[in-house]
């Protein structure tokens, strides 16, 4: 009987490790949807015909968000469309360009440039 139960014991011990070994373990960050937009009641002047206004927005920074002013800017192509960044109740999806060029993400390290829009295009167009 003895002999039995041990090797009940050994075998459970045996099928639980087993278990474990397989579980997988997943940890996330959480920040949730972000806040409101701010409102812009009057837009800065167009600095020239080809530049289009971006609403601002906010972006996940760690585990916050920052708030990106609104601002006129060049599509990296002609006939890109600025798709705006957006929270579905579950994750953050980043702001983007899109058309019959391709997809061309934002970066953010441009909003500390100046002449960010000045030479995108031709950058672009030599790869």
């Amino acid at each position: 009987m003895r002999a039995l139960i041990r090797t009940a014991l050994f075998a459970s011990l045996l099928l639980a490790g087993g278990s474990a070994f397989a579980a997988q373990v997943s940890i996330g960050i959480r920040i949730g949807p972000p806040p409101q937009p701010r409102v812009v009641r009057v837009l800065p002047p167009r600095p020239g015909s080809e530049f289009v206004w971006i609403d601002g927005y906010w972006y996940p920074v760690g585990r916050h968000y920052r708030w990106h002013e609104g601002y006129w800017t060049r599509p990296p192509y002609p006939g890109a469309r600025w798709v705006v960044p957006h929270h579905d109740g579950e994750r953050f999806f980043e702001g983007y360009w899109e058309g019959d060029r391709g997809r061309f993400e934002h970066d953010h390290r441009w909003d500390r440039d100046r002449e960010r829009d000045s030479d995108r295009d031709r950058d672009r167009d030599r790869h």
